[in-house]
């Protein structure tokens, strides 16, 4: 149920709360005084698409906030908290904020969400009915969910089984299909997959070996210009061929003798000596290792060459046919088994497939006639109830019926077609109510399936936009007569410019237009005593101040009281 709503800077509105409560509320007001702007901003809490344009002139932004009373424990709470709002006890608050550069950004229990989650909240919160939503009546998806809303939990039951099932089937029946039509091209594939691999294996690359095979050919194509740099600081450093003595071992081993003979005359040469000393020993530990590495030069490094260029230019045909580099070679060998396995197994995988297609299809077609028994039943009842509603709502003549159909395809709700036919006076033919009913009989029609609905879907609030369109008169009360029983089980808010309708409300409502010269604001005021009684003129006579139509006013409340109670 909603308590309250906040609007500020919305359309002609600068600043507005709307006290609601339970029961049944009404909306009134002069044309153009803003009431749209209050189902708008009911809209915008309610996830509706935000339009920059209603941002009231001057203003930078508009700023919709409603405050519901929610069962802490029920679904919406649990939406809430997943999307990391919170409640206060019961009280949840929902805000919606327009910028004029048509940014949106929605506040579900103090915490920013996107804009979907109002949808999905106020999808178990609220119930919308306008002139878009009686045109939306008349097409045939809308009236099997109205079907399928009276026909209650079993209906939903099977339909969550069915649609599981539905989806399963066509996915089972899209991969066939896929691998049926595809055959030819996935043999081929198989049999080129099973080419490759067999190369691969034969040449058994390993990750990184190109890179090495590289550094061995850099080494062995420079082999005896490395030799020759090796030998010859190998002699520098150390070298009996060299009979003065002048290698670099002998030098330094000469310098550190002659200061280590002086030595113990002044400390300050010991580190000295040490010195030279480890400079001997660095450059023996050199001589040392180029000598061994002369020595593993290969004395055939031609004949390795041939063959490390040979594995190289192997490697590269590899790559030029099975990818862009030998990681994505070795890819292939790795995850082409897998693959290919899958490819040899495309008959048994197509035996499987129509199996399961076969067992779906059997278990669709009996969740399919259990929909249909479900729906037929449904509409019987649903047709009876409408049709005694629409007697009370002046169409004491009028018949309405559902129409099930079977078709032969399977859809995602089932085989049925639905149909809702209203025979407006006895004799006529039943016609779809897009053909064959008004605006003022659609929304009668619209109103009697809403209160019959409630006893099998109750839905906590419901918003009627003029629901009273092209009625007046005895039908205008019993329109009112039928709002006020609905708000018996629900919270009803009904934008009206009929008295008789407002009569049977037990909050008024009014959005008063002032004029500051330049732009028009409007604010709500709450409705009781003489003050409802003006109004109620108002919308009887257009003279509020008329003691005939304040006489008339209060006598449509008194009927409408009496009648409420009937």
């Amino acid at each position: 149920m909603i308590d309250e709503i906040s609007i500020r800077s919305l359309g002609v509105i600068g600043e507005a709360t709307l006290p609601l409560g339970p029961g049944f509320t009404a909306l009134t007001g002069e044309t153009g005084a803003g009431k749209t702007m209050v189902v708008t901003a009911l809209g915008l809490l309610l996830g509706s698409r935000a339009d920059s344009g209603a941002v009231r002139l001057g203003s930078d932004q508009a700023l919709v906030e409603g405050r519901w009373r929610v069962d802490p424990e029920g679904a919406v709470a649990e939406r809430v908290r997943d999307a990391g709002g919170d409640i206060d006890g019961d009280e949840l608050i929902l805000s919606r904020s327009l910028s004029t550069e048509g940014r949106s950004r929605a506040v579900v229990g103090g915490r920013s969400a996107p804009v979907g989650v109002l949808t999905e909240i106020g999808e178990q919160l609220v119930v919308v009915h306008g002139q878009s939503d009686q045109l939306r009546l008349r097409s045939t998806a809308a009236q099997r969910d109205t079907l399928d809303r009276f026909a209650g939990a079993e209906l939903q039951t099977v339909l969550g089984d069915y649609r599981e099932v539905h989806e399963r089937w066509m996915e089972a029946r899209a991969d066939l299909d896929t691998l049926i039509a595809h055959r030819d091209a996935r043999v081929r594939e198989a049999e080129e997959l099973r080419l490759a691999l067999d190369e691969i294996e034969a040449a058994a690359p390993q990750r990184g070996e190109d890179d090495e095979l590289a550094v061995r050919a850099d080494r062995l194509a420079n082999v005896e210009d490395l030799r020759l740099a090796a030998a010859q600081a190998h002699d520098l450093l150390s070298s009996e061929s060299l009979d003065d003595g002048r290698d670099a071992v002998s030098l330094v081993e000469a310098a550190r003798r002659a200061v280590d003979r002086v030595a113990g005359h002044d400390a300050q040469l010991e580190p000295i000596v040490e010195a030279i000393a480890n400079a001997g020993y660095v450059l023996g530990e050199a001589a040392v290792q180029l000598s061994g590495y002369l020595a593993s030069l290969d004395t055939d490094g031609g004949r390795e060459l041939e063959i490390v260029q040979e594995r190289r230019a192997a490697l590269s045909a590899l790559v030029r046919k099975h990818g862009s580099s030998l990681d994505d070679v070795i890819d292939t060998l790795e995850q082409g088994s897998a693959r290919l396995l899958e490819l040899d197994q495309d008959d048994l995988r197509v035996e499987q497939l129509r199996a399961s297609v076969d067992a779906d299809l059997a278990a669709l077609t009996a969740l399919a006639e259990r929909l249909t028994a479900l729906r037929t039943a449904a509409a019987e009842r649903l047709g009876e109830a409408v049709t005694a509603e629409l007697a009370a709502l002046a169409m004491p003549n009028a018949r309405l019926t559902v129409d099930v159909t079977t078709r032969d395809d399977f859809a995602a709700h089932g085989r049925d077609d639905v149909a809702i036919l209203l025979q407006p006076h006895a004799g006529a033919e039943p016609r779809p109510i897009a053909k064959g009913a008004s605006g003022g009989e659609l929304s009668r029609v619209m109103l009697a399936l809403e209160v019959v609905i409630a006893g099998t879907d109750p839905v906590p609030t419901f918003i009627f936009d003029e629901v009273d369109a092209g009625v007046g008169g005895a039908s205008a009360i019993e329109i009112g007569r039928r709002l006020a029983r609905l708000a018996e089980t629900a919270q009803v808010i009904v934008v009206t410019h009929l008295a008789q309708v407002a009569a049977f409300a037990t909050n008024h409502l009014r959005v008063i237009k002032g004029d500051d010269g330049e732009v028009t604001a409007s604010s709500v005021q709450q409705l009781d005593g003489e003050d409802r009684i003006a109004e109620m003129a108002r919308l009887l006579s257009g003279l509020p101040d008329s003691e005939s139509g304040l006489a008339h006013a209060r006598e449509l409340i008194d009927v409408a009281q009496e009648r409420a109670r009937t």
